[in-house]
C-alpha cells in the first residue's frame, strides 16, 4: 500500500492512498452574488509531499520488481511466489503512475487552457431541457468570458439535422442577460459558429465513432495538444447506461479528461438506483460522474453553507433546544401542461422531494465539515441523511389536483393514464435521529397546481418557556425564512414594540431581499454554475453515489407502499388552492404555530404604489407562506 502523506488537511489537497478516488479541489466561499464570476472552485495540483511519496513509491516498486525477477530463477516454488508478488507490485506501480498522470489530466492548474481545448457534448440535443437550459447556460458562460478560448459544442441526438439546422434550433434560445448587451448579436454569432451536430442512435457503436471522428477533426483544428471532453446526458433514464457506455468506450479523450453529467431521475427506488450506479461504474470512474441536481446550483441553496457556518449568530440556537419545527416547501402554480405522461411515471415525491428538497434538508441540518473540500462537505451530508428515519405512511399526506377556475384537473391531461393515482402533492414529516435534531419534525411538502410559485425554508423557534410578556407572544414566534424563488430573500421574524405611546407588540423582520440589496447584480442560473463546476472539476454541488443511496433509503419504503396501494389516502384539491386541508393538520401536529404577520415579497412591494408599498402586519398569509401548512 502506498504511504499516506502526513500533512494537515486544510481543504487545499487530499492525500492519496491506494484505491482512493483522485480528485483535489480548493475551498469555495460564496459570500454574495456579486462574486458570482469568481466564486467557483479552482482545482489545485496535489501537494509536493504527496507527489514525492508517489514518485519514491514508483522507485521502490521498481527495485522490488527487480529483486523478484532475480529470485524467480531459484526454483519452481520460489518462482511461483515471486511471480505472485511481482503481479501485485506491477498493479501498485501502475496505480502510482496513473495517479501522477491524473494530476496532469484532471487539474487545470497544470492543464491550463493555453495547451487545452474543451468539447462539450449535449446528448439529447433536440430535447426541451437542452434548448431551455443547457444551451442558454453554455452561451451565458461564453458571453461572460468563463469558457476557454478553444471550446466547441456538439449536439448528439437521433433527430436528423445539419450543422446549420442545429444552429437555427438553438439560436432562438440564446439571450444576453449580463452586461455588454450591445455586443449580444455578435457574441451569439460567434457562439453558433462553434456548434456542430451529429445524428446517431443511443445504443449503437456507429453513432459514437462518428461523433468521436467529428470531435477529433474539430479539436485538431485548435492546434492544442490536449483535448478535454464533457458530456451532458439530457436523455431519458432508460438509456443512461448505454449512452454513458458509448461516450466512455468510444468517445473518451485520449489526451485529456472525460467527464459525464447525468440528469435525474437516478432510479425509482433504492434497487433501481443501485442498478443504475453499477451500470455507470462499468464504464466510468466515480470522479468522472457528475450527478446533477440543479437545486444545488441555486444562489441561496449554495448560501446555506455560508449562512450556517460563517455566522456565530446561528451556532448556539441551531438545535432541538430552541427550534420547534422546520418546513421545506416547493409550490408550482401550474399543472402538468401536457407532460403528464412523463410525470405520471414518477409522481411528486420522486420528482421533487427525494432529490431537490432532501438535499436542502441535508445542508440545513448537517454538522460542520472539517474543510471546504467537496468530499468533506458530502461526507457530512451522507452522515445526516443516514440519520434520517425512513418516511412513514402515517406521517404523509398525498393529494391530486382536480379542475377549478377553468383549469383542467390532472386526470383531464390526455397524456395521463386513465384513473391514475399518482400524487401531484405530498407532505412528508421526517425525523432525524441524532443529538442535535432529536424531536424536531422536518416537514417537506411539494405540489403542482397550487396558489403560488415559491420554494423556501421556514425554521420556527419555540415560544419562550417563561415570558416576561405573558401570553401576548403565544402567536408571535421567531422564524428564519430562506426563500429560494422567486425574488431570493433571507429574513427573520422578530417581535418588536409597536410604535406609539402604549406598550404593544407587533411582528417585524430583519430582511435581506436580494433584488433590493443587490440591485445591479444578475444572479447566474443554476445550470451555469454547475456546468462551470464540472469543467473545473469541482464535485461539491453534485450528488455522490453513497449520498444518493442514503436519500433513497429514506423514501423507498413509503414509495413501495404508495405503488402497492398501501399508501395514504389520495385527497383531491382544487387547481389553484393551497393543497389538501389534511396537510394543514399534519403541520399543526408538528408544532407549527401560525404567526399573525404578513410579509410582502419584492414583487408585491414593486406592484403597489410604484414600489413604495408599506409592509403591514395582520392576519392571513403572505408570499412567505405564512398561511399555514400548505403555505
Amino acid at each position: 500500500m502506498l504511504q499516506r502523506c502526513v500533512q494537515p488537511r486544510a481543504g487545499t489537497h487530499r492525500p492519496f492512498t491506494s484505491g482512493s478516488a483522485f480528485s483535489v479541489v480548493a475551498p469555495v466561499v460564496v459570500a454574495a452574488p456579486v462574486a458570482a464570476r469568481t466564486v467557483y472552485a479552482q482545482p489545485q495540483s496535489i501537494s509536493d509531499c504527496t507527489r514525492g511519496y508517489l514518485r519514491s513509491s514508483q522507485d521502490n516498486l521498481r527495485r522490488s520488481g527487480n529483486t523478484c525477477n532475480a529470485v524467480a530463477g531459484a526454483g519452481a516454488e520460489t518462482s511461483t511466489s515471486a511471480q505472485f508478488i511481482q503481479n501485485g507490485l506491477n498493479a501498485a506501480l501502475a496505480e502510482a503512475s496513473d495517479a501522477l498522470s491524473q494530476e496532469a489530466v484532471y487539474h487545470l492548474e497544470n492543464n491550463d487552457w493555453s495547451t487545452s481545448s474543451l468539447s462539450v457534448v449535449v446528448v439529447g440535443a433536440s430535447g426541451d431541457l437542452a434548448k431551455k437550459k443547457i444551451f442558454p447556460a453554455l452561451f451565458a458562460l461564453y458571453y461572460e468570458g468563463l469558457l476557454p478560448q478553444d471550446f466547441q459544442v456538439f449536439g448528439y441526438a437521433r433527430s436528423k439535422m445539419t450543422d446549420a439546422e442545429f444552429r437555427d434550433v438553438i439560436s432562438s434560445t440564446l439571450t444576453c442577460r449580463i452586461d455588454a448587451r450591445e455586443r449580444c448579436a455578435e457574441a451569439q454569432e460567434a457562439f453558433l459558429k462553434r456548434c456542430f451536430y451529429v445524428a446517431g442512435p443511443y445504443d449503437q457503436k456507429s453513432g459514437y465513432t462518428e461523433l468521436d471522428s467529428k470531435m477529433s477533426e474539430v479539436e485538431s483544428g485548435t492546434g492544442k495538444p490536449r483535448a478535454n471532453r464533457m458530456f451532458f446526458l439530457s436523455i431519458p433514464p432508460n438509456v443512461f447506461v448505454s449512452v454513458a457506455g458509448g461516450a466512455a468506450d468510444y468517445c473518451s479523450s485520449k489526451s485529456g479528461w472525460t467527464r459525464v453529467i447525468v440528469e435525474k431521475p437516478f432510479g425509482r427506488d433504492s434497487a433501481s438506483s443501485a442498478e443504475l450506479g453499477r451500470g455507470l461504474a462499468r464504464h466510468l470512474k466515480e470522479e468522472q460522474i457528475y450527478r446533477i441536481d440543479h437545486y444545488l446550483g441555486k444562489e441561496l441553496v449554495q448560501n446555506l453553507l455560508v449562512l450556517r457556518f460563517a455566522n456565530t449568530l446561528f451556532g448556539a440556537w441551531w438545535n432541538r433546544h430552541w427550534i420547534s419545527n422546520v418546513q421545506v416547501t416547493f409550490k408550482e402554480p401550474f399543472g402538468t401542461q401536457g407532460r403528464g405522461g412523463y410525470f405520471d411515471q414518477y409522481g411528486i415525491i420522486r420528482d421533487v422531494i427525494q432529490n431537490h428538497l432532501i438535499q436542502v434538508v441535508a445542508l440545513l441540518a448537517m454538522e460542520s465539515p472539517v474543510s471546504l473540500h467537496p468530499d468533506d462537505i458530502r461526507d457530512e451530508k451522507v452522515k445526516l441523511l443516514r440519520a434520517v428515519a425512513a418516511a412513514r405512511v402515517e406521517e404523509c399526506v398525498l393529494g391530486q389536483y382536480v379542475g377549478a377556475g377553468g383549469n383542467p384537473g390532472y386526470l383531464e391531461d390526455p397524456t395521463v393514464p386513465r384513473g391514475s393515482r399518482t400524487p401531484t402533492f405530498a407532505s412528508v414529516r421526517l425525523h432525524i435521529n441524532n443529538d442535535r435534531w432529536a424531536g424536531v419534525p422536518f416537514v417537506i411538502k411539494a405540489g403542482k397546481a397550487l396558489n403560488e410559485r415559491t420554494a423556501l425554508v421556514r425554521v420556527q423557534l419555540k415560544t419562550p418557556a417563561s415570558s416576561l410578556f405573558g401570553d401576548h407572544l403565544a402567536h408571535l414566534r421567531n422564524e428564519l425564512v430562506i426563500r429560494f424563488q422567486p425574488g431570493e430573500a433571507i429574513y427573520t421574524k422578530l417581535v418588536v414594540k409597536k410604535p406609539g405611546l402604549e406598550m404593544d407588540y407587533v411582528m417585524s423582520e430583519l430582511d435581506l431581499t436580494y433584488p433590493e440589496r443587490y440591485k445591479d447584480v444578475s444572479i447566474p442560473d443554476a445550470y451555469e454554475r454547475l456546468i462551470l463546476d464540472c469543467i473545473r472539476g469541482d464535485q461539491q454541488h453534485f450528488v455522490r453515489r453513497d449520498e444518493l443511496r442514503a436519500a433513497w433509503a429514506i423514501f423507498t419504503p413509503l414509495l413501495h407502499a404508495i405503488d402497492g396501494a398501501r399508501g395514504p389516502p389520495l385527497h383531491n384539491y382544487p387547481y389553484g388552492s393551497r393543497g389538501p386541508a389534511e396537510a394543514d393538520r399534519l403541520v399543526a401536529d408538528s408544532g407549527y404555530t401560525k404567526t399573525h404577520y404578513h410579509w410582502q415579497s419584492y414583487e408585491q412591494r414593486r406592484s403597489v404604489d410604484g414600489g413604495k408599498a408599506e409592509r403591514k402586519s395582520g392576519d392571513g398569509g403572505g408570499a412567505d407562506g405564512g398561511d399555514g401548512a400548505a403555505g
